[in-house]
């Protein structure tokens, strides 16, 4: 078994060499708070349950939760300690238990993983050290840390993880044990319900974002048709629509493969979706609620995204026209880091990084459009585009295949944007998310496309 996207170890590309090379301290002083908003997440999600939860597996297609906090330390002594400080390993014995992909989830807890108390101390003991060298780190001379890249890297890693435990909480059973206030309430949107992306030129991925993944390089120029794109994600009362006239049962809004795994599996609704009479429920973090109608639909696959977007005379957003939706400036011709601009994201912008436990309302946050005037483009949702996940030209795996290139191919799609449940640090305009087009555990939506008018 192959491990899904969020679970693939992160790998850097090279830096531009036109970058200019930002100020040491200031590098050091981004690594660091980057590195310490990670762990608090982490210790948050490890330490809300007890030692019973943490050693169980909840889902044959997740890792226990102490796995990948043992995983975490590991991947931080590899890379920070071992390859970029040269130091000696720690526990070299344990390397292979904590290898993504050397053991599959679903036989991980078989394996004599370290118990929690020992696999909190060994973490921590990493990350001391790590704090250490990153005290005197040189952020020149090697790939790996030319602007911090591999500080960068681990952070991102463990932001990763931090979303796949999240993932692990959904599918848990029991009472609730975490919370978080709701995203503020906004009213009914009633802007357009798609705007027009001009056709023609822009550049996709990048080659100067230095943090950036492999698979997000180089920079390349595109060509692209006109073309409509929802204004906000799909909303769960859209997705009801689609239930109550009979989608799940018509076959001829599904593709074949599709067709073969909702009838196989018996699935008719989102997952965590229940029918109470005439009214729809969900479980969310072990609370049963009646499904919100404006909150973007959440944990869908990529059959269903696609059997819907057919249903209403539409069709997925290819990987290209997204991102053209959400980096492109028509004022300038260029592409920006972010719908809103080349600023980090800020509170106003998106939901990000666990704040809410929930996606927000569609329509919300109104100060992270893009100069189109689409919303909603980062964070609340993964949304699945109709693409393959592919290479772009020239692209160069570092420092090893496993990260990006093994998954190349038909058998992954593409989500592009990022959920309530990525850290701003893991999220760009240009990061690509991929998995297999039955996953519906991940926190996934969508939004649809038509072609402009000829």
């Amino acid at each position: 078994m192959t491990e899904p996207a969020l679970d693939a170890e992160p790998a850097p590309a090279a830096p531009a060499s036109n970058a200019a090379a930002p100020d040491a301290d200031v590098l050091r002083a981004r690594a660091l708070a980057s590195l310490t908003t990670a762990r608090a997440r982490t210790t948050l999600l490890t330490t809300c349950v007890e030692e019973p939860d943490l050693t169980a597996q909840h889902s044959p297609l997740m890792s226990p939760l102490v796995w990948d906090l043992a995983h975490i330390g590991n991947q931080e002594e590899l890379w920070l300690l071992r390859a970029v400080a040269g130091r000696e390993a720690m526990r070299p014995e344990i390397d292979g238990l904590y290898d993504a992909f050397e053991h599959s989830r679903a036989e991980r807890p078989s394996l004599p993983l370290l118990p929690p108390a020992e696999a909190r101390r060994y973490a921590a003991e990493v990350r001391d050290r790590v704090t250490d060298v990153l005290e005197s780190a040189d952020f020149h001379g090697t790939r790996l840390t030319e602007s911090g890249f591999a500080f960068g890297m681990i952070a991102q890693h463990e932001q990763q993880h931090d979303e796949t435990m999240l993932i692990t909480h959904q599918l848990r059973t029991g009472p609730p044990v975490l919370t978080a206030p709701d995203p503020e309430p906004v009213p009914l949107f009633t802007g357009p319900a798609e705007v027009l992306v001009p056709g023609g030129p822009f550049t996709m991925g990048t080659s100067g974002e230095p943090w950036a993944l492999d698979n997000e390089r180089p920079a390349h120029r595109r060509e692209v048709a006109p073309f409509h794109i929802d204004t906000t994600p799909v909303t769960n009362a859209a997705y009801q629509a689609f239930i109550e006239d009979g989608g799940y049962d018509e076959e001829r809004w599904w593709t074949s493969q599709g067709w073969a795994h909702i009838r196989g599996h018996g699935i008719h609704a989102p997952l965590f979706w229940h029918r109470d009479g005439r009214q729809w429920l969900r479980r969310r973090f072990g609370v049963t609620e009646v499904v919100p109608p404006d909150e973007p639909v959440l944990h869908v696959c990529w059959y269903e995204a696609d059997a819907y977007a057919r249903w209403a005379g539409r069709r997925l957003p290819t990987e290209t026209e997204w991102e053209k939706a959400a980096r492109f400036d028509p004022a300038t011709g260029g592409s920006m880091r972010y719908p809103w601009g080349d600023a980090d994201p800020a509170p106003e912008h998106a939901n990000l990084g666990q704040r809410h436990l929930r996606p927000a309302p569609a329509g919300s946050y109104p100060a992270g459009a893009s100069p189109l005037g689409v919303r909603q483009l980062i964070g609340d949702v993964w949304e699945w585009t109709s693409s393959d996940f592919l290479p772009y030209p020239g692209f160069r795996a570092f420092p090893y295949k496993e990260y990006s290139e093994v998954f190349f191919g038909p058998d992954h799609k593409v989500l592009r944007g990022g959920s309530f449940a990525v850290d701003p640090v893991a999220c760009r305009g240009t990061f690509r998310n991929w998995d297999y087009p039955v996953r519906r555990q991940i926190f996934s939506g969508f939004r649809t496309a038509r072609p402009a008018a000829a």
